[in-house]
């Protein structure tokens, strides 16, 4: 990256869901003036820009996926003064505020959608994906819903399906009607102005569908473990090739802004995830959401072969980024155990471009186990034996060992980690060997070290249990390395150079010599060999 580099590129985001980080009113559930009551916290992280899951109004089938009103604020989170306020604090911390934005679908009670069902002639009708029974009388065609089921649901009002590519209540946005697309980009029109530096837009490659509606194609490697989803490859429902135009016209919106930022998720092979940073004469999002790193087995020889064919995929324009955590991932703790869950913080954090990291993944919260009469999750709840619940990583943050950890006075909507009275923020604030200060060493090691902020990188050969890559920028030039494994092996010192100081270790940090211990992640400053 050539000049100065923009502030996505060189930072690192921090996922907020509302919901389960600080309630303020006691009613069991977190919310914006909870999130203000924490920014010292986040500021003390290190991060650079506060992401949060959807706090717009919602009737809260799919917790704040299912929008009701694009422009206002969730009455359980707060209102749009307390918004102002959040946003305006956190700027005054040098921070960058990114809202979730939902534009695949709506809520069924939004007033488009409440108009658009009440006759075949409303104008906002076509705002919506509506089509009449196939010949037998059933739906459309096969597609699924991503919860599972037929994406497509009868209307008795009307006589006609209308398409939900998730839940009932959440029916598909028509983005071919021209007036539904400038309605939404006067929804981010509406948040730039208020202050907000960017946007993660939701499924974003879902957001256009085939126009004939065609059968997508059977999946012949579907097995009963899997969800119904997958009985279907979404070659028609999903990466249809008209949605990157709408999200290069995203892009010029946002360009018309200063240093705003528009991150997309998406789910697709390296390929065809490449095309979404678009072309140089038109761009599209500048960071599109990579989640390999939460899909790929925790070994480190397929860890390797996904790192360099990820980053051999970029276009010459593109930037990488890296994703660990999310409230729809099962927690990096509970996948890898905490020794590990350093290892895998150090990668996040340190391999080229921008990291995001979930809040609670800097106390190593693990596994925790819900009950089923406390389960919100609607895909859960409507695929129960799948094991795909994302309940288990939405739970509150454990702030400290008061009543229900200092989270809310109240009984909180999820229940807390199981280990909260000693996993806690208060616990580690008072250890400097836990997560928490690791976590802070290693970003503000980041702030300090040009280099592993927009250095090059040069992933090293495979070796046994280890991942090994040089981070260089100007004069600078550091070696990280990752253990895997449980046994120690000789560091790969690059010919020509040798160890030089530890900066950051996994465990305690101490002078260098020729091996890397089991579990320890290193970073090392390498010093040319003269001669």
């Amino acid at each position: 990256m050539s000049g100065e580099p923009p502030w996505w590129a060189s930072g690192v985001i921090y996922q907020i869901y509302p919901r389960s980080f600080q309630d303020s009113d006691g009613d069991g559930i977190g919310d914006l003036r909870g999130i203000e009551q924490r920014l010292d916290y986040i500021a003390a992280l290190g991060i650079d820009a506060v992401w949060l899951s959807p706090i717009f109004c919602s009737p809260m089938r799919d917790f704040g996926y299912d929008v009701a009103d694009y422009t206002g604020i969730e009455p359980l989170f707060g209102d749009l003064a307390d918004f102002d306020r959040l946003c305006t604090r956190l700027h005054e911390r040098g921070l960058k505020l990114i809202l979730d934005l939902v534009p695949n679908h709506s809520s069924d009670q939004h007033p488009w959608f409440q108009a658009s069902r009440r006759s075949r002639l409303d104008p906002k009708r076509d705002w919506y994906i509506w089509r009449d029974p196939a010949p037998d009388g059933g739906p459309p065609n096969n597609w699924i819903s991503d919860f599972g089921g037929s994406a497509w649901e009868w209307d008795d009002l009307t006589g006609q399906y209308f398409l939900h590519a998730f839940l009932k209540e959440q029916p598909d946005l028509n983005w071919r009607n021209p007036q539904l697309r400038e309605a939404m980009f006067d929804v981010m029109r509406f948040w730039f102005n208020r202050g907000v530096d960017g946007f993660r837009i939701d499924v974003l490659w879902h957001i256009v569908k085939h126009q004939d509606f065609p059968d997508n194609p059977l999946n012949p490697a579907w097995t009963p473990d899997r969800t119904e989803r997958d009985k279907v490859l979404q070659l028609y429902s999903t990466d249809q090739p008209e949605a990157h135009a709408i999200a290069a016209e995203m892009r010029r919106l946002a360009d018309t802004y200063r240093e705003k930022v528009l991150i997309g998720e998406i789910f697709l092979p390296n390929d065809r995830h490449a095309r979404w940073f678009g072309t140089p004469e038109q761009p599209e999002v500048h960071l599109p959401f990579n989640f390999q790193l939460i899909e790929t087995e925790w070994d480190a020889r397929g860890l390797h072969a996904m790192i360099s064919a990820y980053l051999e995929s970029l276009p010459a324009h593109g930037w990488p980024n890296w994703v660990m955590g999310s409230h729809d991932a099962p927690r990096i703790a509970a996948r890898l155990g905490e020794p590990q869950a350093r290892i895998a913080t150090m990668m996040l954090l340190t391999l080229r471009g921008t990291p995001t990291l979930y809040q609670g993944d800097e106390l190593a919260i693990g596994q925790v186990v819900i009950p089923r009469d406390r389960i919100r999750d609607p895909q859960d709840l409507r695929q129960p034996d799948l094991g795909i619940g994302r309940d288990r990583s939405r739970t509150p943050m454990p702030w400290g060992e008061g009543a229900f950890a200092d989270f809310s006075t109240a009984e909180p909507w999820l229940p807390l980690n199981p280990d909260w009275p000693t996993r806690n923020v208060a616990s580690q604030e008072e250890d400097p060997g836990s997560m928490l200060h690791f976590v802070r060493r290693i970003l503000a090691l980041r702030r300090a070290e040009p280099a592993l902020a927009v250095g090059s990188m040069t992933l090293l050969d495979m070796h046994e249990d280890l991942i090994a890559f040089e981070r260089r920028h100007d004069s600078e030039h550091l070696l990280v390395v990752l253990n895997l494994g449980t046994r120690d092996w000789r560091l790969p010192v690059p010919p020509g150079y040798r160890a030089g100081d530890v900066l950051a270790s996994t465990l305690t940090v101490r002078a260098v010599d020729d091996r890397i211990g089991p579990d320890e992640g290193l970073i090392i400053r390498l010093e040319e060999i003269d001669g």
